[in-house]
């Protein structure tokens, strides 16, 4: 197993593998016509919660970093999603994917955002997910093994000082549990109402930096809430899976790949060019860029040792820049590819 040999991403492995296992499962359970669904607040839920994961990277001193050099770190964003978007129109040419849905499947933001986006867009989310999810599993396994051959023994020391991920519940305090409690609330209750793309995610995000920098709390995440967070997100969309939709993910599987592998080499080539622009060390310049997505960039980075703060930046500035363009810019392409 991946988690085994690659003890510097272990934390990361079991938190993808419970996601990937848990989205397999729904999706057997689905083709085996077991009629099960998952209500809309727990998946709303299982967002905020990586929200406010995302949310504890980020933090001042880290920022500061990515202002120091804006335009270098903009370029290298909308290279990325410039690449992504120029795959996604070949897959739509090629009709391998059904409307907007390569643009969306190929879009390097937040991969359950992206899968909420395409839903609220017209685009298929099962495939959407089947996509995104393809490129987080690969980018998983490169970074477990890039990791491994850049840190050597001294990634297994720096997960060893980390905090033990294997403990169900860990010691929260109750104010941290609270300030959880009430933005997971504000994800599940408020995004819905204002209508706002991906705003389960990015509301209680957002509450928690500001929680966190202005007033000095935090949500306490403890590791089963995160096993929670996880499970329902593949259980939301693994549920929504029929024989016909499986059929057809397996087919484009091939085209799916290649795609996600020049991305991810589109990926690499702006972390060099970050890594010698900046100084920047090579492991944090290629999880910056790497086209996985801020949620699974930070279940990755929680087991690395690589500038955390800084990644993650990088990863959410991408994400809020695709919230912002995402929409517009897949329909006006997918509008042209049926012209």
């Amino acid at each position: 197993m991946i988690v085994n040999r690659f003890p510097s991403l272990r934390p990361a492995g079991h938190w993808l593998l419970l996601c990937a296992g848990s989205g397999a499962l729904a999706v057997l359970l689905a083709v085996r016509g077991v009629q099960l669904a998952l209500p809309a607040w727990g998946f709303n839920a299982g967002q905020a919660l990586l929200g406010c994961l995302m949310a504890q990277s980020l933090q001042p001193r880290q920022l500061a970093a990515v202002w120091a050099h804006a335009p270098l770190f903009l370029g290298a964003t909308l290279l990325l999603i410039g690449a992504s978007t120029v795959l996604g129109w070949w897959l739509m040419r090629r009709q391998v994917m059904p409307g907007s849905t390569a643009l969306w499947g190929m879009t390097p933001g937040a991969s359950a955002a992206m899968v909420v986006l395409a839903g609220q867009y017209g685009a298929d989310m099962r495939l959407v997910a089947f996509m995104q999810y393809t490129r987080l599993l690969l980018i998983t396994l490169v970074a477990a093994l890039v990791s491994r051959a850049v840190l050597g023994d001294a990634a297994v020391g720096a997960t060893a000082a980390a905090p033990a991920a294997s403990a169900w519940w860990g010691q929260p305090s109750a104010a941290g549990l609270g300030w959880t409690a009430a933005l997971v609330l504000l994800g599940t209750l408020l995004a819905p109402r204002l209508r706002l793309a991906g705003g389960a995610m990015v509301l209680p995000l957002l509450g928690a930096v500001l929680l966190q920098n202005l007033w000095g709390q935090a949500p306490a995440l403890p590791p089963a809430l995160l096993w929670l967070s996880y499970a329902s997100l593949g259980w939301s969309v693994g549920l929504r899976f029929t024989h016909a939709i499986l059929r057809h993910a397996l087919r484009t599987l091939p085209q799916v790949l290649l795609c996600t592998l020049l991305l991810m080499l589109v990926g690499l080539a702006t972390g060099a060019v970050l890594h010698w622009a900046t100084g920047l060390d090579a492991l944090s310049a290629f999880l910056a860029t790497c086209p996985g997505g801020a949620d699974s960039m930070a279940v990755i980075v929680a087991g690395s040792a690589v500038d955390t703060g800084f990644v993650m930046a990088m990863q959410l500035a991408r994400f809020l820049l695709v919230l912002l363009i995402g929409p517009a810019l897949t329909q006006r392409v997918a509008r042209a590819c049926r012209l």
